[in-house]
């Protein structure tokens, strides 16, 4: 296999149609999300481009430290865009760092420990995205849930306190159920890879002219590492947030 993929200039302002497709239908629909489309997609070409570059200069000098900085960046925005989702008005942000934090060390540390990637900026660094990334929606998944059902099941919550419950005891329920909402996606993906998607590993792989075999092989490790990322995501996760929905003296507080 020696094809490979340019996507020149000219293809890729083509390709501008296809999400002119997607803001035909907001119109015609009236869903009123041209305009977040329309930022999104200059969102997408900024961010990419700059990272681009960024990207090139640090594979270039091949630093250690350099390398655990822009991971950490990648950790710490991913924390953001998950504590925005957590709707419950007690949250901390440092509970969604150091979930996305501990998912994206233990996992990316024993990939890393096992052989299975090198510690250098080209696979750190992309290994490292693909992590927090998914634990960031796991872990919004997961807030989310969690605060529709502490809102639907308040009265269940108060009965079990005042029946001498403890707060976990009260909240197990509702834990479980966030944390089985936040893993179903990625659950749900391991089930059907290859039948119904060829995920973005593989697939790019593919592109490359890498042989198919050798791709698979690249394709079951992510989905190992993405199953073990959102798993220690949404339960870390998880186990701080439920208490963000009780005061100090055990009382729901929202």
């Amino acid at each position: 296999m020696n094809n490979s993929v340019n996507v020149s200039d000219l293809s890729l302002f083509l390709a501008l149609a296809l999400v002119l497709i997607a803001i035909f239908i907001s119109s015609k629909e009236k869903l009123g999300l041209s305009k977040d489309i329309i930022w999104s997609v200059i969102r997408t070409v900024l961010q990419l481009i700059v990272v681009g570059f960024l990207l090139k200069y640090v594979f270039q000098i091949n630093n250690v430290a350099l390398t655990l900085v822009m991971s950490l960046v990648i950790i710490f925005n991913a924390s953001l865009q998950a504590n925005k989702r957590n709707l419950s008005p007690h949250k901390k942000f440092w509970q969604s760092w150091l979930a996305i934090l501990l998912s994206t060390a233990v996992t990316g540390g024993i990939l890393v420990l096992s052989g299975a990637i090198k510690f250098i900026p080209s696979q750190v660094i992309p290994i490292s995205g693909m992590i927090a990334s998914n634990s960031m929606v796991a872990i919004g998944l997961c807030y989310k849930q969690m605060n529709t059902q502490f809102n639907d099941q308040r009265q269940q919550v108060l009965e079990k306190l005042a029946l001498g419950a403890s707060v976990k005891l009260a909240s197990l329920s509702i834990l479980r159920q966030s944390i089985r909402t936040a893993l179903q996606p990625t659950i749900d993906s391991a089930k059907t890879v290859g039948l119904v998607s060829l995920p973005g590993m593989m697939s790019g792989l593919i592109f490359a002219a890498v042989d198919p075999v050798y791709a698979i092989k690249y394709q079951i490790m992510v989905m190992f590492m993405l199953l073990s990322a959102t798993s220690l995501g949404a339960v870390i996760a998880g186990y701080f947030a439920y208490k963000n929905y009780f005061n100090e003296r055990a009382q729901l507080d929202f």
